[in-house]
């Protein structure tokens, strides 16, 4: 429930079934919409929206503008852009002018460019909008989507693209990792993680490196790793533990690869080294890594195997000792502490 500073003023007529209600438009579909009328994300180029909803609130998106100077019509873009107008841009995002001008005033759109007293807004805001509108939809109160749109700018400035996927210039072109990154909107994001994407969450998953921002969306270093960790969130795990867990995880990985570049370093590149008198060049240091790539992945695996083997096992030892002797206290009358203690 939000109080009357987190409703968008779309509509004055009540909108039934709370969050996500499904409101018959013209063409008898459902049009998604927020408990206080917010229009939930609409596919681009669908100009289909619900009539009532924009006489509700007294206007229409063909007129809203003349109650503000920055919501005119007229014509006018920026050379090799593609701009809009407030009216164009608000029934682009389904939304009315009046929802347009409100977002703006709680500070969720970044301002417009200004042609005089004409205001114009780009790809980016509607991105945004369309955002706000699928996370309001998913049940984000406008507060929430402030502050993970917060996070979502200064992640701009945490990893870039390039540093996360390893794309900086460099003559090593063999590596290790074959993993595949995804793009993902933020909506995207949230679904994958069944509502855990939180201020706290998008700030670990950054400085992590699981995921950078570029331009409107996220860019996830792994599919496999983003599939993953989905899956263990659906089975249960909060996704702060699965964040956690691949933060030590992730020390962990470095500690093992620290011990295969000690045996390239020690006894690999001398030899190398040794036997190009020239010098090394990028085709012999990408030969030798492609040569030494899947015999370290091999290690890996089959000592994590083991390791998984004798962990699991042992575990289940322990925990079938313990029901045998809470078992065994319980046909005595012993008290469970003591069974307890005894294991």
């Amino acid at each position: 429930m939000t109080d009357d500073s987190e409703r968008a003023p779309d509509t004055d007529r009540a909108v039934p079934g709370g969050a996500g209600h499904a409101v018959p438009n013209q063409n008898g579909a459902g049009d998604r919409r927020h408990a206080h009328g917010v229009a939930a994300q609409v596919p681009p180029g669908d100009a289909t929206v619900d009539a009532g909803a924009r006489a509700g609130a007294g206007t229409t998106d063909a007129n809203a503008g003349t109650g503000a100077a920055d919501e005119g019509t007229g014509a006018g873009t920026a050379a090799g852009a593609r701009e809009f107008r407030a009216a164009e841009l608000a029934e682009l995002a389904g939304i009315t002018t009046r929802t347009l001008r409100f977002y703006r005033e709680r500070k969720l759109l970044p301002p417009p460019r200004r042609d005089g007293r004409i205001a114009w807004y780009d790809e980016h805001h509607l991105a945004r909008l369309r955002t706000i509108s699928g996370l309001l939809a998913r049940g984000h109160t406008l507060g929430g989507i402030a502050d993970l749109l917060g996070a979502f700018e200064s992640g701009r400035d945490s990893h870039g693209t390039a540093e996360l996927l390893g794309l900086e210039s460099s003559m090593i072109t063999a590596l290790f990792a074959e993993e595949t990154p995804i793009r993902l909107t933020p909506e995207e994001l949230a679904d994958h993680y069944q509502g855990e994407v939180t201020v706290e969450n998008l700030a670990a998953s950054l400085d992590i490196g699981y995921i950078a921002v570029d331009g409107d969306e996220f860019v996830h270093v792994s599919r496999r790793l983003l599939d993953a960790s989905s899956e263990l969130v659906k089975k249960g795990i909060p996704l702060a533990a699965v964040l956690a867990a691949g933060r030590e995880l992730r020390t962990h990985a470095e500690a093992v690869a620290e011990v295969f570049t000690e045996l390239f370093r020690t006894h690999l590149l001398p030899k190398e080294q040794a036997a190009a008198p020239d010098g090394l060049d990028a085709e012999c240091l990408n030969e030798l890594l492609t040569q030494l790539r899947p015999l370290a992945k091999q290690v890996v695996e089959a000592e994590l195997g083991l390791a998984l083997d004798r962990r699991v096992r042992a575990e289940i030892d322990q925990w079938m000792a313990r029901g045998i002797e809470a078992r065994a206290d319980g046909a005595t009358g012993k008290p469970s502490d003591e069974g307890t203690a005894a294991g």
